[in-house]
């Protein structure tokens, strides 16, 4: 899923060529979910875009906003796989063959939700016209108006519902606020920074970044972290943000002791180990894949989660019984790994003899209590 520095790249193409300019046409392609979870229609978008200059354009956290000349303004969250793509310039942000220029491409795009086209600017701004297009294979996306000033659009629905961004709200995301919101809750801390209502554009691959440079077990409950982890997590917090927008997501540019860099190739032989040989593996936590390395991320106190992982050590954590979570503990003190019995793998034949011997040992014992046809087998053998 696109997160907080993704988002910023979108951003950045959208000012560079749509702020400023007119729409001319907009063509917003009939979706009921895209458009109608959120309240809204391709035929009252493309209505109300359609002609409008556009004045700005911005983001919090996941979502980002377009805003126009006049109400209603167009917020956007991209989902799963939602992108926007220029006829002009490739956009993406990872290597594949969208690399190529769009215009090389069919166009408009496959699975486009709108399409805005702008003319050529005159008046010494010397941009060519220019196609822009939503699109969004798997429908996870969302498209909605909203009828506000421009400068009070964060004070809407949804953005009002979200927390505070890492990076554009620097001054409020400070120590003292994440160590209030830590012990205000108990819950694993990598649950804590994925609610989108806590902190806004931290997804799963940022979440795993952000604990491993600060050292930080992503089951540990986030209200039993002291002074010094609560600084360590809100300097990996600002930073790894920070460096994710200013490079606009370009995971080529990210430094290279970060875990995102290696975390891929789950499951393949010889892969998810870091350049100085430390094992990363993938732990279930909330029902989301964490990527940690577990001999620097250690728990320091009471933990919760469901982890589901092979590949851990047993000096790491033992492996739960299935379908089952493993017990937490209250006491710091009491150590931070449960032994679990192993049931018996299904189909397990016991010993024949000794089998048998308990049958007889029963009947013997109680000898007015007849033995089952199946037990008489069993001992006649």
């Amino acid at each position: 899923m696109p997160e907080i520095g993704e988002v910023a790249r979108v951003v950045h193409f959208l000012r560079k060529h749509l702020v400023g300019r007119t729409i001319r046409e907009c063509q917003a392609f009939n979706d009921d979910i895209v458009y109608g979870k959120v309240g809204c229609s391709s035929s009252a978008f493309q209505q109300h875009v359609e002609g409008r200059k556009v004045t700005g354009a911005a983001q919090q956290g996941k979502y980002f906003y377009v805003t126009f000349d006049k109400a209603p303004h167009a917020v956007m969250h991209l989902g799963m796989t939602g992108w926007v793509e220029f006829d002009s310039e490739s956009t993406y942000y990872y290597k594949q063959a969208k690399e190529t220029p769009a215009k090389a491409q069919d166009w408009p795009p496959k699975y486009a939700k709108f399409l805005l086209k702008c003319d050529a600017e005159m008046d010494g701004d010397k941009r060519d016209k220019v196609e822009v297009a939503f699109v969004d294979a798997r429908r996870l996306a969302r498209i909605r108006l909203v009828d506000c000033h421009a400068e009070s659009i964060r004070d809407q629905t949804p953005l009002k519902e979200n927390g505070p961004d890492p990076v554009r709200d620097r001054d409020e995301v400070t120590v003292k606020w994440l160590s209030k919101l830590l012990k205000r809750k108990k819950v694993p801390v990598k649950a804590l920074l994925l609610d989108q209502g806590n902190i806004s554009g931290v997804g799963n691959w940022v979440a795993d970044e952000v604990l491993f440079q600060a050292r930080i077990h992503p089951e540990q409950y986030s209200n039993t972290f002291d002074e010094e982890e609560i600084e360590r997590l809100h300097h990996a917090l600002t930073d790894v943000t920070s460096i994710a927008v200013s490079t606009l997501g370009d995971s080529t540019k990210f430094p290279e002791n970060w875990i995102m860099k290696y975390r891929w190739d789950k499951g393949k032989k010889n892969a998810n180990v870091l350049p100085n040989g430390e094992k990363i593996v993938h732990l279930k936590v909330g029902g989301r894949t964490s990527a940690i390395v577990p001999s620097v991320q250690k728990k320091t106190a009471a933990v919760a989660g469901d982890v589901d992982s092979a590949d851990l050590s047993d000096k790491e954590q033992k492996q739960p019984v299935k379908g089952k979570k493993r017990k937490t503990f209250k006491d710091e003190d009491e150590p931070d790994m449960l032994e679990v019995e192993t049931p018996a793998k299904k189909g397990k034949r016991r010993d024949p003899k000794s089998e048998s011997m308990r049958l007889k040992k029963e009947a013997e014992e109680k000898p007015a209590t007849p033995i089952s046809r199946r037990s008489s087998r069993r001992v006649s053998k």
